[in-house]
């Protein structure tokens, strides 16, 4: 730092002191280091919150590409065909054709495909394992009649046996598959001695329990039984429980799919049947992102105004503790504004500090929940290269009012303390 020559004003000589860059660094570096506990407490608030930026937007990213390939794996290469029935539902109880499944199945780019519907059971009929009669409690479980093709598309993932076929369909005959945790209430462990279950009065073999399924998680609650057989005791779907297809698609093929299958079931009433395809992914990602981002970005901002508070706070701090270096640098010739920038220099450099060590923990949380979900983290080069300017825009702002608290004091003031 350079003051005017001795004996001379600075009017008489026309200069100023003057304030290096150098002068400016070497300044704030030695305020920095000068207590480096108090340096490091002040910018952990600046870290926690910079990490936390970096981690939400990291986690934000890798999340939502978690979403779109699971969107495309599952949701969309599913379409749902309801059974309106058209403008007089009740004289039309079923509209599905009998081949309704082989009519779906032979449109291009279909997996499996199968109608079902929930069947309407008497107040008193339960599900059991043991007959009616001998006192034994049932539970009200759902009874769903479908045809072979909703177990193939649900895409079950069998604990034992196997599920029903088009043979079994055809004959009508009494057989079920049932979802584990159902088996594991009813009491039934093995398949080997073709256990049974009794929905009321009526006996159906167990063939298949299911452990998971890809699609329509309310099978694993249910009793599933073929339709012809439902339709045998039961009848028919009634006003109310309208039956409807479950298809599965090869990825791409959902909404060609959803277009068709109206025409394909009934070309000449295709108005009898409402086809859901799957939502735009786009738009779901979009709702999903935009959502966590805000709920994130809110805590990373609370995290950041802490930091700023406390870097603000043990400058103030460090403003007062200083009083008399600088009355001393005042009366040496120091001009208010280097006071200022040596202070914001100060607290810049905590931000700085702040920032990169939080860029750098927010980028290892978001590799370390990565490899610990097996994802692919996808982190912006934007958020890396921003969150260190973030940091040092926080210490400068947090460092405006004890650097403009700092240049108003007087020299003589400073000294007589």
């Amino acid at each position: 730092m350079r003051f005017p020559a001795r004996g001379r004003t600075r009017t008489e000589r026309g200069d100023r002191s003057r304030f290096s860059t150098r002068d400016l660094v070497s300044e704030a570096t030695a305020g920095v280091l000068q207590r480096p506990a108090r340096s490091a407490l002040t910018a952990l608030g600046t870290v926690l919150g910079v990490s936390t930026f970096v981690a939400v937007l990291g986690l934000t990213a890798t999340t939502s590409s978690q979403i779109d390939s699971r969107f495309n794996a599952l949701t969309a290469t599913e379409v749902t065909v309801e059974d309106t029935g058209g403008d007089q539902p009740d004289l039309l109880p079923n509209a599905f054709p009998a081949d309704a499944d082989r009519r779906i199945g032979a449109l291009n780019g279909v997996r499996a495909a199968g109608v079902y519907w929930p069947v309407r059971l008497g107040p008193e009929d339960t599900v059991a394992a043991v007959p009616p009669g001998t006192g034994a409690a049932g539970e009200r479980t759902q009874v769903v009649a479908a045809s072979p093709g909703v177990l193939d598309a649900a895409g079950p993932a069998l604990a034992q046996g196997r599920t029903f076929d088009a043979y079994h369909d055809d004959r009508g005959e009494n057989v079920a598959v049932i979802g584990s945790g159902l088996a594991a209430r009813l009491g039934i462990t093995t398949l080997d001695t073709a256990p049974a279950v009794f929905v009321g009065d009526h006996a159906f073999t167990v063939i298949g329990v299911v452990a998971d399924v890809e699609r329509k998680a309310d099978l694993l609650l249910s009793v599933v039984v073929p339709r012809t057989a439902a339709e045998r005791i039961w009848g028919g779907p009634e006003s109310g429980e309208r039956a409807r297809m479950l298809v599965s698609t090869e990825l791409g093929a959902a909404r060609q799919i959803a277009s068709q299958a109206a025409l394909a079931l009934d070309p000449a009433h295709p108005e009898h049947f409402k086809v859901v395809p799957p939502p735009d992914p786009r738009s779901l990602r979009g709702t999903v992102t935009s959502d966590l981002d805000e709920l994130f970005l809110l805590l990373a901002g609370i995290c950041l105004v802490i930091g700023a508070v406390g870097i603000a706070n043990t400058t103030l701090v460090a403003v007062l503790e200083r009083t008399g270096e600088i009355g001393l640098r005042r009366a040496l010739g120091a001009r208010g504004r280097h006071i200022t920038f040596q202070f914001l220099a100060e607290s810049g450099a905590l931000g700085a500090l702040g920032g990169l060590i939080g860029t750098s923990l927010g980028t290892v949380t978001v590799v370390a929940m990565s490899v610990v979900r097996d994802w692919t983290p996808v982190i912006h080069p934007t958020t890396v290269v921003a969150a260190p300017a973030i940091g040092l825009a926080t210490g400068v702002i947090a460092g405006l009012y004890p650097a403009w608290r700092a240049s108003r004091i007087q020299p003589a003031e400073a000294l007589r303390r």
